[in-house]
């Protein structure tokens, strides 16, 4: 039992505990200041954020080490059901759900908000790595695509219905686990080109796009003008990007509220608003560059002191981390993350068990969305989408859902070589 034991701690991963559990540190910290006050006698409270978010992070360091303990087969056996209660979730917050600006999102449990949408990303990713590994799936053909796909889907349906724009788009990082086990390149790049066509919809008539795709769809069509299969895929192609484009232009405009239209329109430069949703930016991009090099010194933020920058303590936690940490404190928490995440993809690869692969890969595209669009935001180069900075944001789901996706997978990995 001793050496059992030894084993189990010699084979976990603890480099990434340690960067987890310094993640969560920076989070406490900043989240401290901004609410920080000295002028008050009791420096320190639970009833405050800061106060509550330790409780988060105990609980959710915990919840991890608990996780450890779990059989690895445990996670494969029971995806489904996992996968199934996230669904439930999802559909009881559209019923009994409390509408936070704008979204019913969030169930309320006492003083304690569940977002459910947090958790769908785990259960997602347990199904789809159970899917694959179990059916021994190719993704070169259609039917194991579309299941796939609706695996993916299905989430993404019920948190458009809150609506959650921003939760719901984290989903679109799992295809890239999808390429990694075979899914054609040619669908990402059919992807990249709805985004595309979905950008210049924005600045280019409709009248001129469609004659555009017109022309390139009857150059290839000329070019492959010897097979007649190849020239009526060129068509059916050119048919559904015109349809896409009527498509798009209507959720655009009728589907979005209008803060997540202005906050597309802003990133893309269509229009300005320094006084009503261009603030937020302004305010952080104001907050970051006042930092310079060293920051102004810990608790010493005046944006972040007066509040200035709305959401402070969860979607622009980076900007309090910029102005009081400056360039450095910056490079050390983008750093973490690179570190952090070339290390889950290195596990990954190592895997011998496809599931543990699948898993191990949507960790790491979740973990890059959720980073990259979080400080894009703050930033000014990406829409605000009001989505979390893992293990830094203030808030429980969000940690306990980040913490059960990476604690799982660091108990794949410790068992790597006994689950097949």
């Amino acid at each position: 039992m001793q050496q059992q034991n030894s084993r189990f701690f010699f084979n976990v991963d603890w480099i990434t505990i340690l960067i987890y559990m310094a993640l969560c540190a920076i989070g406490f910290i900043n989240i401290f200041s901004v609410q920080y006050d000295p002028d008050k006698a009791a420096a320190f409270s639970f009833s405050a954020e800061y106060g509550k978010q330790l409780i988060f992070i105990i609980s959710a360091l915990v919840l991890g080490l608990s996780i450890l303990l779990f059989d690895s087969k445990f996670f494969s056996v029971f995806a489904p059901i996992v996968y199934g209660t996230t669904i439930i979730l999802l559909l009881a917050v559209l019923v009994i759900g409390r509408n936070v600006g704008g979204n019913q999102a969030w169930i309320p449990i006492g003083s304690f908000r569940l977002q459910p949408s947090e958790f769908a990303k785990f259960g997602t990713a347990l199904l789809l790595a159970r899917y694959i590994s179990s059916f021994n799936v190719k993704l070169n053909s259609l039917k194991p695509i579309l299941i796939c796909a609706a695996i993916i889907i299905l989430p993404m349906a019920l948190i458009m219905l809150q609506p959650d724009a921003g939760s719901m788009l984290v989903f679109l990082s799992f295809m890239f686990p999808l390429y990694r086990e075979g899914l054609p390149g040619n669908l990402l790049i059919i992807f990249w080109g709805a985004v595309l066509l979905f950008i210049l919809n924005l600045f280019v008539s409709p009248s001129i796009l469609i004659f555009s795709i017109l022309i390139i769809g009857g150059l290839f069509a000329y070019n492959s003008r010897k097979r007649m299969q190849k020239v009526i895929n060129v068509g059916i192609i050119t048919l559904i990007a015109i349809c896409y484009l009527f498509v798009a232009k209507y959720l655009f405009e009728n589907v979005l509220k209008p803060h997540q239209r202005t906050r597309i329109e802003l990133i893309l430069g269509l229009t300005s608003d320094n006084r009503g949703a261009g603030y937020n930016v302004i305010q952080s991009k104001i907050a970051i560059g006042a930092g310079q090099l060293t920051g102004r010194g810990y608790l010493e933020g005046t944006q972040t002191k007066y509040g200035y920058v709305p959401a402070q303590s969860t979607d622009f936690i980076f900007s309090t981390i910029g102005e009081e940490w400056g360039f450095v404190g910056c490079f050390v928490v983008i750093g973490l993350y690179c570190f952090l995440l070339l290390r889950i993809v290195n596990m990954a690869e190592r895997q011998r068990s496809v599931f543990s692969r699948v898993y191990g890969y949507s960790i790491a595209c979740i973990l890059f969305f959720h980073v990259f669009i979080n400080i894009g935001m703050t930033i000014g180069i990406m829409p605000v989408i009001g989505i979390p900075l893992p293990f830094i944001s203030y808030g429980g789901s969000s940690l306990w859902s980040f913490t059960i996706l990476l604690f799982i997978f660091l108990k794949l990995d410790s068992n790597r070589m006994g689950f097949i």
